[in-house]
C-alpha cells in the first residue's frame, strides 16, 4: 500500500485549535489536504471566545507547506463553517466532528444549563455542521464523516451524565447516516478516543493523560476518511497505540411464545439466558434486532408449559450430535452385565468371545446403551435441552422402544442425533419422548431409540394428553415359552460398567434417600435379561434376528432376585412380561419383540448420483453459476415477476468470489456488479449452494452471521420465488456448461491460476532461461499437487520433473498466502512451513515472479480456462501415489497358495497399509481391487502380511496387538491359512 494522501480534498475539522482536533488538522495538512481549522477559542467548559488557537494551527500547516484557513464560528452555526470551506476551496470532502466541552458534575448537582450546553455543542453542533455539508457530499457522490464519541458514552462514567448522553447520541446519529449515505458513497464512522487533552484532565490521572497522545488517534481518523476506505457504520476505540472496532453483542435471550401468559416469574426463571453471555448474537441492524420477534410472531400461538417443561422451547428441539465408539470388549462386558454366559461353554459364548467359530454376535438390547450413555455424559458436561428444566430426581424411565435397521456390528464409531419428539400432559405428570437416531461410520442409519420419560409432578398445564397408555391385558392362554433366571447380588455393579453411572444402582445411602432399602437394578439391565430370554426361545439364540423391541417399566428389581419372562407368539411378534419371582411383581409389561424373517445385511454404499454429462463426456457438477442460469430461465418464463417485485438484488459470494445481479426491475440476471442494488446478500459460495439445496436454512444463516443482508433488508423476503425453481434446470445448465464453457473466473485465485500466470510470464520473457537456467519443483499439500517451473527449457507444467535443481514444499494455503503477500517466504522457511531442498540458493532467483503484471496474469488465466484447461480438482499427483508392485507380488503369492484356503465359502477383502492397497480373495482367484460386499475384511500392513505368508509372524500375536484387524464374518476370514 502506498502513502495515503488527500491531495485536492477539502477537510473540515471542528474544535481543531487544541488536543485531538489540532492533531487531526496537522495530519491532514501534512498529507496534502485543504484544511478548514474550526475553533471558537472558548474554554473547555464552553465559555469565552478567541481566534488564537485556530490561527496557530493554520500557521503550522502553512509553515509545513500545506494549505489551510481558519474559522472561528461556533459549531451551532454549522452553515457558516461550511461556507468558509466552499468560499476558500469550492468543495468539502471530509468532515471530522470533534468540537466538544465538559461540564462535569454528579447528576445530583447538575443544572439544566450544564445539560443543555453540553447537548448544544456536542449533539446540536454536530447536527448543524453535518446538515450543512450533507447535500454537498450527496451531490458530488463522495464524502467521509467522522463523529467523536467517548468511552463515557459507551460505558457511562461518574459525573458525566450530560457528556455520556451526548456522546452515545452521536454514535446513533452516525449509524443512521451511514445507512442513508451508503448509496451516495458517503461513509460515516464513529471514534471513541482515549487521548490526553484538556477534556480528560478532570477524569484521568495526569501520568495517564501524559501517555495518551492525541497524535495516536489521528492516524485512524485519516484512514477512515481516505477515499480508498470502504468502512462505514463502524465504532472504533482508539488511543495509546490501540485500535479496535466495537460491535453490539446480545445474549441469545429467552423466547416466550405469544398466547401464553408472560409473568415476572417466567422472566426470573430464564434470567440466565436473558442476562448471560454464554451464547450471543451480534445484530448489525434494525432487522437483525427485530429477527427474534419476527420469528416469534411467525411461530404461531404457544403450546403451553410450566416451570419444568416449556413445550414451545422443547418440542422438536434437536440436541448436538454426539459421537461414541464401541468394540467387542464393550459388547462382551454388556452381555455379562445382563447375565449372559453363566455357563462359559454354553450357547452364549458367541456373545462374549470375539474369536468364536460361529462368529461374534451383539445383543440387540445393547443398541440403547451407547445413545443413553452419550447423552448422560453430555449432561454431566453441561448439555441442557432447551425448555426442559427438571433434574434427574424427577425422572422415571417409563418406556423404551428400539428399532434395529440391521444387526449391530462388532465394533463401530457411531453418531447419535437426538430430538424431543413428543411432549404430553398426563395431568399430574409430564411425558417427554426423546428420539435418538444412531448412524454408523458411513452415515447409514443403524438403529432408532425412543425413550419415554415420566417427569413426576410436571404436568397440569392443560396440554395434549397423547394416546392412552393403559396396559394391554396379558393373554389368558398359557405362555408359549417361559425362561427363569436368577440375577446376582452384584448384578447392578457389573452392569454399571457399561456406562450408567447413576449412584441409585450402587450407593446404599443414595438409594435410601429415594426410598429403597438398597440399590436397585437398572431397568435397561432387566430389559437385557428379557431380550436374551426371547432370543433363546424364539430366535434359536441368534440375536441378529431381532428387529424391534418395546417395553414399559412397571416396577423396580433388586439385585439377587429371580426374573421370570413369560412369552407368547402373537400376530407375527413375541409379546412378553417379566416378573420378579420372589415378590410376584410385574417389572416389565407390554413387552413386544419383532423378528426379521432373514438377517439383513448392511446395504452397499450408495452410488454417486448420475449427473448430466457434457458432449465431451465430462461429468457436469452444478455450481453457483448454474443456479443463476436456472434463475435467469425462471425469470424469463415468468415476466410478471419483475413487475410485482421491482427490486434489484446483488449476491456477493466468497470462497471463491463472484458477484451476481438479479434485476427484477428489468427482468435480467447477469454476472457482475453493474448498477445499484436495492438489497445485497453476502455469503460464501458453499453456503449459497447449501441454501439452494435445502441443506442450510437462510434464516438461521442470517442469525448466525453467515448471511449478511444490507440495503432494503425486508425486500430479501421477496426472494421466496427461488423455492419454485425446478432442480432439473440447474442440472441442465451444468450439462450445457459441461467441460466446454468457461466458468466464472474466481475473485480468489487458486494455485492453478498462479502457475498458469507464471507460465504466461515465462513465455513473455524468454530471456529468463539464459539468466536463471534452473528447474524448480513445487510440491504443494492439502490438496496435493506438483508443478515444475523449467527455466532451462522455458516451460511451466503440472507434474514432477525428471530432476529438479531446487524443490520447494509447502501447503497450498501457505503458497497462496505467499503469492498474495500475506505471508513472508523467509518467515515460512524459518518456521518450517516452507521446506527447500537441493540448491537452496537457487530459490532466491525466483524473485523474478514479483515483476509479473497482474493484468497480464488475469488475462492468461481467463484465456486458459476458455481454452478448456482447468485445475486438476484436488487430485493427488502421481508422485504421491504409492507403488503397487509389492501388492502385486503378495497377490500372486496368495493365489499360488490358494488351495490351502479350505472351504473358503465367501469373499475376503484384504486392505493393506504402508503403503495402501486392496485385494479381494475368493475360492478361485485373487484380484487387486476392493470387494463390493465382502464376507470379511482383513486389515494389515504389507510387511506383516508378507511375514504371515512366510510363517515368520503369528496372526494371533498381530491380532492381540491390534496390528491385524478382522471385520465381518470371522469364520470366513479364518479359513485363510495365514489367519488360522
Amino acid at each position: 500500500m502506498g502513502t495515503l494522501r488527500f491531495d485536492g480534498k477539502t477537510v473540515i475539522v471542528t474544535g481543531a485549535g487544541n488536543g485531538l482536533g489540532r492533531a487531526h488538522a496537522l495530519l491532514f495538512g501534512s498529507r496534502g489536504a485543504n484544511v478548514v481549522v474550526n475553533d471558537l477559542g472558548g474554554s473547555m467548559h464552553g465559555g469565552g471566545k478567541s481566534s488564537a488557537a485556530a490561527d496557530e494551527v493554520v500557521e503550522q500547516i502553512k509553515a509545513a507547506g500545506g494549505n489551510a484557513v481558519a474559522n472561528y464560528d461556533s459549531v451551532e452555526d454549522g452553515a457558516s463553517i461550511v461556507k468558509t470551506a466552499m468560499d476558500a476551496f469550492g468543495r468539502v470532502d471530509v468532515l471530522v466532528n470533534n468540537a466538544g466541552i465538559l461540564r462535569d458534575k454528579s447528576f445530583a448537582k447538575m443544572t439544566e444549563e450544564d445539560w443543555e450546553l453540553v447537548y448544544r455543542v456536542h449533539v446540536l453542533g454536530a447536527f448543524r455542521v453535518t446538515h450543512a455539508v450533507w447535500p454537498i457530499m450527496r451531490e458530488q457522490q463522495y464524502g467521509r464523516i467522522v463523529m467523536t464519541a467517548s468511552a463515557a458514552g459507551l460505558y457511562g462514567n461518574f459525573g458525566q451524565a450530560n457528556y455520556a448522553m451526548a456522546k452515545l447520541g452521536l454514535a446513533g446519529f452516525s449509524n443512521t447516516l451511514a445507512i442513508e449515505g451508503r448509496t451516495k458513497n458517503v461513509h460515516v464512522n464513529t471514534i471513541a478516543p482515549i487521548a490526553g487533552s484538556r477534556l480528560t484532565e478532570t477524569v484521568m490521572p495526569q501520568e495517564l493523560v501524559d501517555a495518551l497522545k492525541p497524535e495516536y488517534v489521528s492516524p485512524l481518523v485519516a484512514y477512515l476518511c481516505h477515499e480508498d476506505t470502504e468502512e462505514t457504520g463502524g465504532i472504533f476505540e482508539v488511543g495509546g497505540g490501540f485500535f479496535g472496532k466495537l460491535r453490539w453483542e446480545r445474549s441469545v435471550g429467552s423466547m416466550t411464545r405469544l398466547g401464553r401468559e408472560i409473568t415476572p416469574e417466567i422472566v426470573a426463571s430464564h434470567w440466565d439466558s436473558i442476562a448471560g453471555f454464554d451464547e450471543t448474537t451480534h445484530p448489525a441492524d434494525v432487522m437483525g434486532s427485530m429477527q427474534p420477534i419476527v420469528e416469534n410472531v411467525s411461530a404461531g400461538p404457544s403450546r403451553g408449559g410450566n416451570e419444568f417443561i416449556d413445550v414451545d422451547a422443547a418440542l422438536g428441539a434437536e440436541l448436538p450430535a454426539v459421537k461414541t465408539k464401541y468394540d467387542e470388549r464393550d459388547l462382551a462386558l454388556y452381555a455379562l452385565g445382563v447375565g449372559a454366559a453363566e455357563d462359559p461353554s454354553g450357547a452364549d459364548l458367541p456373545l462374549v468371545y470375539e474369536l468364536h467359530n460361529e462368529g461374534f454376535k451383539a445383543l440387540p438390547t445393547y443398541a440403547v446403551v451407547p445413545a443413553v450413555n452419550a447423552f448422560l455424559n453430555a449432561m454431566k458436561d453441561g448439555l441442557s435441552v432447551p425448555g426442559l428444566n427438571y433434574g434427574l430426581d424427577r425422572v422415571l424411565h417409563g418406556e423404551q422402544r428400539t428399532t434395529l435397521i440391521r444387526p449391530l456390528p462388532k465394533n463401530a464409531t457411531l453418531t447419535h442425533k437426538a430430538r424431543v419428539k413428543n411432549i404430553f400432559d398426563k395431568g399430574k405428570h409430564g411425558i417427554v419422548e426423546i428420539e435418538t437416531k444412531t448412524y454408523d461410520e458411513d452415515d447409514d442409519l443403524l438403529c432408532i431409540n425412543e425413550i419415554v420419560i415420566v417427569v413426576r409432578g410436571a404436568g397440569g398445564w392443560g396440554g395434549e394428553r397423547g394416546e392412552s397408555s393403559e396396559a394391554k391385558p396379558i393373554p389368558e392362554t398359557k405362555p408359549d415359552a417361559v425362561v427363569e433366571e436368577k440375577t446376582h447380588d452384584n448384578q447392578a455393579l457389573l452392569y454399571r460398567l457399561s456406562g450408567d453411572w447413576n449412584p441409585l444402582h450402587a450407593d446404599p445411602q443414595f438409594a435410601k434417600m429415594f426410598g429403597f432399602d438398597r440399590p436397585i437394578l437398572h431397568g435397561l439391565c432387566t430389559l437385557g435379561f428379557a431380550g436374551r430370554h426371547v432370543v433363546q426361545a424364539f430366535a434359536n439364540n441368534d440375536p441378529r434376528y431381532v428387529k424391534r423391541i418395546g417395553v414399559r417399566f412397571a416396577d423396580s428389581v433388586f439385585p439377587g432376585e429371580t426374573l421370570v419372562t413369560e412369552m407368547w407368539k402373537q400376530d407375527g411378534a413375541i409379546r412378553f412380561v417379566t416378573k420378579a419371582k420372589e415378590r410376584d411383581s410385574v417389572v416389565l409389561k407390554d413387552g413386544v419383540i419383532e423378528l426379521f424373517d432373514e438377517i439383513p445385511k448392511k446395504a452397499p454404499k450408495s452410488k454417486t448420483i448420475e449427473l448430466p454429462v457434457s458432449d465431451e463426456g465430462a461429468t457436469a457438477v452444478p455450481t453457483s453459476a448454474d443456479v443463476f442460469t436456472a434463475i435467469r430461465r425462471y425469470i424469463e418464463a415468468n415476466p410478471s415477476l419483475a413487475k410485482n417485485v421491482q427490486t434489484v438484488f446483488r449476491f456477493e459470494l466468497s470462497n471463491p468470489g463472484s458477484a451476481w445481479t438479479i434485476d427484477l426491475k428489468k427482468g435480467e440476471v447477469h454476472v457482475g456488479r453493474d448498477g445499484d442494488a436495492d438489497t445485497t446478500l453476502a455469503l460464501t459460495d458453499d453456503d449459497f449452494m447449501k441454501m439452494c439445496t435445502g441443506e442450510a436454512d437462510a434464516q438461521k444463516m442470517f442469525m448466525n452471521g453467515q448471511l449478511k443482508i444490507t440495503g432494503n433488508v425486508m425486500a430479501s423476503q421477496k426472494l421466496e420465488f427461488l423455492k419454485k425453481l425446478d432442480p432439473a434446470w440447474v442440472f441442465e445448465a451444468a450439462a450445457e456448461r459441461g467441460g466446454g464453457a468457461a466458468p466464472v473466473v474466481s475473485d480468489e485465485p487458486t494455485s492453478w491460476d498462479v502457475f498458469i500466470a507464471i507460465e504466461d510470464h515465462v513465455k513473455r520473457n524468454p530471456d529468463l532461461v539464459a539468466k536463471i537456467g534452473m528447474v524448480y519443483r513445487f510440491d504443494l499439500t492439502d490438496p496435493s499437487t506438483t508443478w515444475t517451473i523449467d527455466l532451462k527449457n522455458g516451460a511451466v507444467v503440472e507434474g514432477a520433473p525428471a530432476s529438479a535443481d531446487c524443490t520447494l514444499t509447502l501447503s497450498d494455503a501457505d503458497f497462496m498466502a505467499m503469492t498474495k503477500g500475506e505471508a513472508d517466504p523467509q518467515k515460512l522457511f524459518m518456521g518450517g512451513q516452507l521446506k527447500i531442498s537441493g540448491n537452496i540458493m537457487a530459490s532466491q532467483k525466483l524473485e523474478f515472479l514479483q515483476k509479473m503484471d497482474p493484468e497480464e496474469a488475469k488475462a492468461a488465466v481467463i484465456a486458459a480456462r476458455k481454452a478448456g484447461r482447468g485445475p486438476s480438482a484436488n487430485e493427488t499427483t502421481t508422485a504421491d501415489a504409492p507403488s503397487a508392485s509389492q501388492a502385486e507380488a503378495i497377490a500372486k503369492q496368495i493365489e499360488a497358495q490358494l488351495a490351502e484356503a479350505k472351504d473358503l465359502a465367501g469373499t475376503v477383502q484384504i486392505l493393506l497399509t504402508d503403503p495402501d492397497a486392496a485385494m479381494t480373495v475368493d475360492a478361485s482367484a485373487v484380484k487387486l481391487e476392493r470387494a463390493s460386499e465382502p464376507s470379511a475384511t482383513v486389515t494389515v500392513a504389507q510387511d506383516d502380511l508378507l511375514g504371515l505368508l512366510k510363517k515368520e509372524k503369528s496372526a494371533q500375536e498381530l491380532f492381540q496387538r491390534g496390528e491385524l484387524r478382522i471385520d465381518g464374518d470371522l469364520d470366513v476370514a479364518r479359513r485363510l491359512w495365514f489367519i488360522r
